[in-house]
């Protein structure tokens, strides 16, 4: 029977940022609405976190253990079907597995877990189960992106020889952990974030992008990883070349020193036949450059478009999608799917395309591999 999918969310209460961008990208399409949360360790925030939400005081946690096993033994009809962890990095891997465990959905802010270990780990938890695991690698969500894949995967632009990405910003210029701003706090803090800095906050999203839209894998990385601003304890500026398996070459840059810079993801993607070109910051553009043929673009909603990237569209042309459309693409899927299993049928293929718990292994994968690189002097390391 078609309802909607009830969400319990793990994390993002007062304070937090990604909680308020996952609730609004969960509930873009009305497939989705929050019945529960644990917002945060400290149970009084969580309870002040539930009431600014209008949620039932019953279904309102002190702790994302009580609500897992509180929502298992709910009637069907009234439990949550789906998790949204948004935890800090530390905290992604015990409350998906209890989930998974206790019958429940999952997407799982990136990266995947806080070592490779928890990663692996949580792997094969996702394998022995029929639970759907997906992760918040949103820029896959956007109409062009999915056009460069197709596009891509249709052999327009030829063999592909060489892969540049990158993902400039500049809001850790300055020590900004050291005054108690939250999100600056535990991305810098090894015990939070892990091994990694920028590296494992948006070189993950980077990394993901391109083995998204290329289809190729990282073979091998060498790696410059650098500590700028005085004091901090994990990257902030990393560079890194790359080797993929149908033997093209690569760039990724992540920094967050970028002085200026807001959120300025790009990649360029060169064939034998011609380039791909996209940038976040201009998202309903994909430039296509040409051997032999005039610069081509292609605008989300216009023209004759994949049908990938025509079911990732909303609005008509001309109407700018951004991020919370990108990201509520992600949910939207994941909602199809799990509406599917809900009917005792296969989701149709297009709504599939969802990062899954093998793209957060890869990406934990990349981002230890880069740092050994960069701690290593035998600077080339296969992955």
């Amino acid at each position: 029977m078609l309802r909607k999918i009830r969400m319990g969310m793990i994390g993002g209460g007062r304070g937090a940022f990604i909680g308020g961008v996952h609730r609004m990208a969960a509930a873009l399409d009305g497939e989705i609405e929050l019945v529960c949360g644990a917002f945060s360790s400290d149970p009084e925030r969580s309870r002040l976190s539930g009431a600014d939400l209008y949620l039932d005081k019953s279904r309102i946690y002190d702790s994302y253990e009580q609500m897992i096993l509180a929502e298992k033994n709910l009637p069907a009809d009234i439990r949550m079907d789906l998790v949204a962890i948004v935890t800090p990095n530390h905290l992604h891997f015990a409350p998906s597995k209890l989930a998974l465990e206790n019958g429940f959905h999952v997407v799982c802010d990136k990266p995947l877990c806080f070592d490779l270990a928890e990663a692996n780990d949580l792997v094969n938890i996702v394998n022995s189960k029929d639970q759907i695991f997906a992760m918040s690698h949103n820029y896959t969500g956007y109409p062009m992106v999915k056009q460069a894949r197709a596009m891509i995967q249709n052999n327009e632009i030829g063999i592909i020889r060489r892969v540049v990405v990158s993902y400039p910003q500049g809001w850790l210029s300055t020590p900004l952990e050291n005054i108690d701003q939250k999100q600056a706090a535990w991305r810098t803090d090894p015990t939070k974030a892990g091994i990694a800095g920028a590296m494992g906050d948006i070189g993950t999203h980077a990394h993901n992008l391109m083995e998204y839209i290329t289809g190729l894998r990282v073979t091998h990385v060498c790696a410059d990883v650098n500590k700028v601003v005085a004091g901090r304890l994990l990257d902030d500026d990393v560079n890194v070349l790359l080797k993929f398996d149908n033997k093209a070459s690569g760039i990724l840059t992540a920094s967050q020193i970028s002085a200026g810079e807001e959120n300025d993801l790009t990649i360029k993607i060169y064939g034998e036949n011609g380039g791909l070109q996209w940038s976040q910051m201009q998202p309903n553009t994909l430039i296509v450059k040409w051997l032999e043929r005039s610069e081509q673009h292609y605008r989300t909603g216009v023209g004759d478009l994949y049908p990938s990237a025509v079911a990732a569209t909303r609005l008509p042309a001309g109407h700018p999608e951004g991020y919370l459309e990108a990201f509520a693409n992600v949910y939207k899927n994941v909602a199809k799917c799990i509406q599917a299993k809900l009917d005792g049928r296969k989701a149709d293929l297009l709504y599939t395309d969802y990062p899954n718990v093998q793209d957060g292994l890869r990406g934990m994968q990349f981002v230890h591999k880069v740092i050994e690189s960069g701690n290593s002097e035998e600077k080339w390391l296969a992955m």
